[in-house]
């Protein structure tokens, strides 16, 4: 299996156009990636842009600080699920999480998993705000509030996706979650660092690369 089938072709900058995402998802169609991953504004057109493809639609909730009131995450999720949106990558709450306040941060996941319910909740744990703690404490709510991937970054805040994270996390979750490395992944070697350590899906801008950089 290709490095194309992990990567989720990624466009959440805020100055992002039409004829960008309409590139991007031309883009996720010939390379056939796992999805594409834009702002909630442009779900529907990357449906439409993508319908006769395998490539799925995936969106953020809450992004990128996570600090919003659970049910305005819930009516995000619901909103874009309408819009015909495939996976979610919410932002938890980090100062709740800080806080040890983890029946807030479980209820806040549970919540838009059961908004979204089959599909598939990707949370963004945000790794470079936390200590290696609370990424196992937060891992393990993820779990418990049955969300389907735990995801390292958000890609605005410092840190990025790093081997000893993913390990960390997957020592956590096992097989019991999925996990996306996302934040600072731009070629093919870091790519499958991460895949090997334990991810099982990239986030990236920069998926043409990382592709090219494999058929080297």
């Amino acid at each position: 299996m290709g490095i194309a089938s992990y990567i989720d072709h990624t466009l959440l900058k805020p100055t992002a156009t039409a004829e960008e995402l309409k590139k991007l998802c031309m883009e996720a169609a010939e390379y056939s990636f796992a999805s594409v991953c834009v702002n909630p504004c442009n779900v529907a057109a990357a449906k439409d842009y993508l319908k006769d493809t395998s490539v799925k639609i995936c969106t953020v909730i809450g992004f990128p600080l996570g600090a919003g009131k659970t049910e305005t995450k819930v009516f995000e999720a619901k909103e874009a699920l309408k819009d015909g949106c495939d996976e979610f990558d919410m932002v938890i709450n980090i100062g709740k999480l800080k806080d040890k306040d983890y029946d807030f941060v479980r209820a806040d996941i549970a919540a838009v998993k059961e908004a979204i319910g089959e599909k598939t909740l990707k949370v963004i744990i945000e790794t470079g705000l936390l200590e290696d703690e609370e990424k196992v404490a937060v891992s393990k709510l993820c779990l418990e509030a049955k969300a389907d991937f735990v995801k390292t970054c958000t890609g605005f805040a410092k840190g990025s996706a790093t081997v000893e994270d993913i390990a960390l996390i997957k020592a956590t979750v096992g097989d019991n979650s999925f996990i996306k490395a996302s934040g600072g992944v731009r070629d093919y070697a870091s790519a499958m660092a991460l895949i090997n350590a334990g991810a099982n899906r990239i986030g990236a801008s920069a998926g043409i690369a990382i592709v090219a950089d494999e058929n080297k």
